[in-house]
């Protein structure tokens, strides 16, 4: 599993590293400064949640505990519903001349999987498993 979780890093790494030029290039003079500023909103909770799911990986590689996993898991949905859904709403606007509004909704329901990525992981460190013996994979 911690090889699915450094690769699914690295590939949503990858799209923040596109996703943030893209947004710092091609959308200057074709959105307001205040939608490309929602852009980079997206852009930073994009590359923080990469961090963070990297770092996840590497606690799932040494204690391979399942909150961990599911901490992993929340981060990847957080960045697909949070930062994607801000990506789609800004992009929607300048593509169609209108936002699709429901997008907007999908941005809290990232932010929640956000928090309870984070909460996972206290969780862990809270009931002290990190003194469990790592595992050899």
């Amino acid at each position: 599993m911690h090889k699915k979780i450094f690769i699914a890093a690295s590939l949503f790494g990858a799209a923040a590293v596109g996703i943030g030029a893209f947004g710092s290039h091609a959308l200057k003079g074709h959105l307001p400064v205040q939608d490309i500023a929602v852009f980079n909103t997206g852009v930073q909770y994009h590359f923080y949640h990469v961090l963070a799911l990297f770092f996840t990986g590497v606690l799932y590689r040494s204690y391979g505990h399942k909150l961990l996993g599911t901490a992993a898991y929340c981060f990847g949905l957080g960045i697909v519903f949070f930062s994607f859904s801000l990506y789609a709403v800004k992009l929607s606007g300048l593509l169609s001349g209108g936002e699709v509004m429901w997008l907007n909704y999908l941005t809290p329901l990232g932010g929640v999987f956000f928090i309870l990525g984070w909460v996972l992981i206290a969780t862990y460190f809270f009931k002290d498993r990190v003194k469990v013996k790592p595992t050899t994979s």
